[in-house]
């Protein structure tokens, strides 16, 4: 059995090494993700809600992404559904929503499992869900501090949107008003879809 495998790994590493450079080096390069493919902006890491588990936002790199800042206790809130929808609706086709719970406008008082048991028990959310941080000023996550730099527009109340391209650029932002499934939005995630 020992001499079996020394035989198959002989004959395996001298095939190997007669085949060209360039078709040995295709399958290892198509197996990993180059670090250049991950966008600048998309370039943090985030705790998951539920777990507080890290979550790379490279793993997002080439999809169209739509981040909002999110409260549990405004006017607002409902937009969760509208954002499920969206989610449910283009997701398929390389969309996703990212959502992050904000306090900034004391409308989030709720501790991580508060706020997961309404985003997934009320509302029925499915797109990612990051723990609880600040989305402007100095304080703010260091997404937000990109998206508010890059756009001039830092979010004025919950629910705010940026929209990013498959390329990591923003493609817009959209203030609280714009409802998730409002066709100024809409139009812009197919179009970049």
């Amino acid at each position: 059995m020992i001499k079996t495998a020394a035989l198959l790994l002989a004959t395996f590493a001298a095939a190997s090494f007669t085949q060209p450079a360039q078709a040995q080096a295709a399958p290892v390069a198509a197996l990993t993700k180059s670090p250049a493919a991950c966008p600048a902006l998309l370039k943090h890491s985030f705790k998951r809600l539920q777990d507080e588990a890290p979550q790379d936002l490279c793993q997002y790199a080439g999809k169209v992404v739509l981040v909002v800042n999110t409260a549990s206790y405004c006017g607002y809130t409902k937009q969760y559904e509208g954002l499920e929808k969206i989610f449910a609706k283009y997701g398929g086709r390389g969309f996703v929503v990212l959502g992050f719970p904000s306090n900034d406008f004391n409308q989030e008082s709720g501790n991580a499992k508060e706020i997961a048991d309404l985003c997934f028990n009320t509302y029925g959310v499915k797109f990612p869900m990051f723990a609880k941080s600040s989305v402007k000023g100095a304080q703010a996550n260091p997404l937000h501090a990109s998206l508010a730099k890059i756009t001039g527009q830092e979010p004025k109340w919950n629910f705010n949107k940026y929209l990013i391209g498959r390329d990591g650029k923003v493609i817009e932002y959209f203030p609280s008003k714009v409802a998730p499934e409002d066709a100024q939005l809409t139009s812009k995630i197919e179009a970049a879809l």
